[in-house]
């Protein structure tokens, strides 16, 4: 089974598209000609529409996928968070005081 790969693009019929931080504004064009244009090229480079999710009456998220290529995984994963674990309290930092904790 092949590997693929997902490009989701947010699309504002107002004028703005919006795809993996790159915005394309629309030019002297109209609105219909101005998507069509932008998912004209993402045919040609292979994505293929699989889902729209409506979000208001004028823009949607639109979901691609097509067959991985090896340059869709050239980014690097962003690094795992790690959390730090308190100091362990000395007898030098420990008080005889109660520890108060705010939420």
């Amino acid at each position: 089974m092949g590997q693929w790969a997902y490009k989701v693009v947010y699309i504002d019929y107002r004028g703005r598209i919006s795809c993996e931080g790159q915005e394309t504004l629309i030019g002297n064009e109209r609105r219909s000609g101005f998507a069509r244009r932008y998912l004209n090229d993402l045919g040609r480079e292979s994505w293929e529409l699989v889902g729209i999710q409506p979000l208001t009456a004028n823009s949607a998220y639109y979901i691609f996928k097509r067959p991985a290529q090896e340059s869709d995984y050239a980014e690097e994963a962003p690094a795992a968070t790690t959390q730090e674990t308190p100091p362990t309290p000395t007898p030098e930092t420990a008080s005889d005081s109660p520890t108060i904790e705010t939420a």
